[in-house]
This record gives C-alpha cells, structure tokens and sequence, in this order.
C-alpha cells in the first residue's frame, strides 16, 4: 500500500518523450555498451513487458477489497486512477490479452510500469477517493473526465433554506458546491440514494421557505414514509438540524467519515445524558449505517434510471383520468412470473414512486406452494404474501397494483387480496398482444391509444417486472448450472 500521490510532484525535463524512450536505461559507459545501431530491434518492447510483468506481479498481491489503484510510468508519473470494488481483480484486468488488444485500453496498458492502491472502507469511499485523485493529481489518461463537463457531479445546494442534494451533467457555478467529476453516472445515482439513507436529505426541486408556515400542509413524498428524507417540506425538521445533516455529508464526501463517525458518537452521547433518546437513538443509527457502507451491495444496483422513454407525471395524470381516480398515484407496484426449466417458479414484485422506479422497493420471491406451471396460483401466492406484508407491517397499499396478464391472473390476484380480509387498491392487469388493460367488473378490456402516456407508464412498469423477474431467473439457473 502506498501514500496519496502528491499534486505538486516534479515532472521530468521532458515531459513530451516518447513513453518507449522513457522506459530506457542509460548506457553504462560508451565502451563497454553495444552502439545503438548494434542493439536487437526489440530491445524496448522486450524492457516494457518485462516492466509490465513487474507490475503484474505486483497486482498479485493486491487485497480483494474495495479501493483505488494508481498506475504510474516509467517516469513514476500516475498516468491513471481507477476504483475498484475487488482490488486485485479489477487492477489485475489490465494485464490480461484483451485489455492489450481493446483499443480504449491499449495506449494506457503500454505504459504502465507500475501499479499502487489505495484501500477504502467501501465501494462509496472508493468511489469519491477516486474522484479526489483525479482532480488533485489529474493523470493523463483520466484526462477526459477532469475536462469533459459532461460527466457526472453530485451538487449540494447552498442558498436555500433547506440545501438539495443533486445530480448533474451541467453543474452551476454559484450558488452550489461540487463534488467529482465522477467516471460512472451510475454508480454516483446508486451512491446518492446510499447516501440519502443516512443523511436523509431531499433531492427534489421545491423551493422551500422556512418561514412560511404554509408549507406545514405540504403533503411529503414516500420517501419520508420510508425514512429516507427528513420532510423539510412538511417543515418536519428545522433549517438548524438540517444544515446540519448537509455539514455532515459534506464532512463525509471530503473524506472525513472516520473523524464524522467520531464527532456524531459524542454528539449521541451527549444527547443521551440530556435524556433526548430519540435524538441519540437517531444518531445511533446513522452511526452504523456509515460503518456498514461496505454491506450496501453493488452501487450499480441502486441506480435510478438516467433517461425515461415516459414523461411521469403526464403518465400519472393519465392514469387518473382513465382509472377514475380521486387523484394521481402516488406508488405503483407490479408483479411477473418466470419460470425455472419447467419445475420452478419464481416472481418478481417492482415499485414506482411518483411515475419511476424506486430500487429500494423491489423483491423476488420463489413459488413454495404450487407444482409445476400455474401462472394462476402463482400469482395468487406472491399477491398473498405481498399484501399479508404489508397488512402485518401496517404499511400502506399501493395506489395502483398491476399484474402482467389478463382477466385469469387479475382474478387471482383479487382473490388473494380479498381472502386476507383486505380491501384491495386499484388492482389492474395488461395483457401482452393486444395492451389491453383489464379492470375489476368490466367484462370488456379497456383499449388505450398505443401512444398514450398512462399506457406507456403501465408497459413501463410491466416491463420493469419481467426484466427483474428474468434477471432473478438466471441468476437460479447459472446457480444450479454451477452445483451440477
């Protein structure tokens, strides 16, 4: 392991040289060296592999935890940084046969000579230690990311009464504080909401005013439901507390989560001793939620998409008006089947909030109680078990619940809901061939134009389903392809 490379470090006198000269030794002495005209013509390529072995070698011993790795040439210069979430074996993909013939990695392969890492406590801190480095030491082959302003940054608000925390591609120049760029949109989206689970800040465009107490009847989003966001527009929390949480994250996007952790644990003490249990508690758990970032899963894996084919809220406005509904849904859960070689069934269960997925709120279940193929008991037990959930947890129902099929699965699924004793939400389902929407006592299917925003919201979410419901699918069956 090595300490951060320094920004400031000496360039060499000639920082334009070939990278296949900078690799050479000096002669010893003129007479007892061969002339220049007499050496083999491959003598450089064959210093270069023998350089890139060492390094090679080196990566060898790397931990398989998450971090940074810094590649150097043969100057010492870093000449790129990346982060990994398995050291060894993310460095160690750049001295395979692909990435020497991969057009987007052979000139970087060429020249690596070396090869350090820096460990992280998780992926997060992996990701924002790389973004630090790239714009401190500024690599050569990370060149694109530090000039292009397409990347990704992740922007906090700083004149509002209650600070946003943002992700953009065109960050602002005032009013804002920056952090990255960033090398993958999605593992930012996917740190963010990581993130917005211990410091449970807002991400939505309302311009909050804390001195208007007519924002005490603002209804909030499901992400205060869920613990996710204080509910600075139901003014929940006071611009004090708030901006503290916000010093917080940025203490912890700077790099200072072991001091953070350090200053909240006597924070917490202190609140105990005044006997504010619920705010020591609080504190408590943000606490072990930092310390178990590692334990968050792939970053990949909470990332919201970045570009929706549907407008949302046009989607859900539609929806109202065509559902007859008081007003436009707020959450929207879909169901799918999949089946395992013919003997097994599993079932995927997506949700949206406020027209667009929400990770977080997605689950697979395996069929336990029915044999063979049966799409119909199949869909009545996850309905079941889905529901009897949320009846024990006394969480409230979707506004929607959508089922992949035709009246046949509707009907189970409002079986299902009915036998727990449960009133059920809007309960609908959509049939593949022709898009038709079947509801609860109408006989005939309700016929939407193809190019209607709440159709397209409904094959959205349908979609979503099979996918993740496909996706948990083969994950099985390359499981017991590997136990076989």
């Amino acid at each position: 392991m090595m300490n951060a490379p320094d920004a400031d470090r000496d360039e060499p006198d000639c920082p334009n040289e070939p990278a296949e000269n900078a690799g050479q030794r000096p002669a010893a002495d003129p007479v007892d060296s061969p002339s220049a005209e007499s050496l083999p013509a491959d003598t450089d390529q064959t210093a270069a592999a023998a350089d890139s072995s060492a390094a090679a070698a080196k990566v060898r011993s790397f931990p398989q935890t998450p971090g940074v790795y810094l590649m150097k040439d043969a100057a010492g210069r870093v000449i790129y940084v990346g982060k990994a979430k398995n050291l060894r074996t993310r460095a160690g993909s750049y001295f395979l046969k692909a990435a020497e013939q991969d057009r987007r990695t052979a000139d970087l392969v060429r020249e690596i000579r070396d090869i350090d890492y820096l460990e992280a406590d998780s992926e997060v801190d992996a990701l924002l230690l790389e973004s630090r480095l790239v714009k401190d030491v500024q690599p050569r082959f990370n060149s694109d990311l530090k000039d292009d302003k397409t990347f990704p940054y992740l922007q906090i608000t700083t004149h509002e009464d209650y600070p946003r925390v943002e992700f953009t591609r065109t960050p602002k120049q005032k009013g804002v504080k920056l952090f990255g760029p960033f090398t993958s949109a999605g593992s930012l989206r996917g740190a963010i909401v990581v993130l917005q689970r211990i410091f449970k800040f807002r991400t939505c465009p309302l311009d909050i005013d804390a001195d208007d107490d007519q924002w005490r009847w603002y209804r909030p989003c499901l992400l205060a439901s869920i613990g996710q966001c204080t509910a600075p527009c139901n003014l929940r929390i006071s611009k004090e507390d708030y901006r503290r949480d916000i010093n917080r994250l940025k203490t912890f996007l700077e790099g200072g989560k072991r001091r953070l952790i350090e200053e909240m644990r006597q924070e917490m003490l202190a609140a105990s001793a005044r006997l504010e249990f619920e705010k020591a508690g609080r504190l408590r758990d943000e606490i072990r939620l930092l310390e178990t970032l590692d334990q968050r899963g792939d970053l990949e894996e909470n990332d919201q998409p970045e570009v929706f084919l549907v407008d949302p809220k046009k989607g859900l406005a539609g929806l109202q008006k065509v559902l007859g509904l008081a007003e436009p849904p707020r959450v929207i859960e879909g169901v799918d089947i999949a089946h395992l070689a013919g003997n097994e069934t599993v079932a995927s269960l997506v949700q949206f909030i406020d027209g667009l997925p929400f990770k977080p709120g997605y689950k697979r279940y395996r069929i336990r109680t029915v044999d063979g193929i049966d799409d119909f008991k199949s869909i009545h037990e996850v309905v079941s078990r889905r529901f009897a959930r949320l009846a024990r947890e006394g969480a409230s129902l979707p506004d929607i619940f959508l089922v992949d099929g035709g009246k046949g699965q509707l009907s189970a699924a409002l079986d299902a809901v009915e036998s727990l004793g449960i009133t059920p939400p809007c309960m609908i389902s959509l049939a593949k061939r022709e898009e038709e929407v079947f509801l609860p006592g109408r006989s005939e299917p309700l016929r939407l134009s193809r190019d209607a925003y709440s159709l397209r919201l409904l094959e959205y979410v349908r979609d979503e389903a099979h996918r993740f419901a496909q996706h948990y699918h083969h994950l099985l069956r390359g499981r017991r392809f590997s136990e076989e």
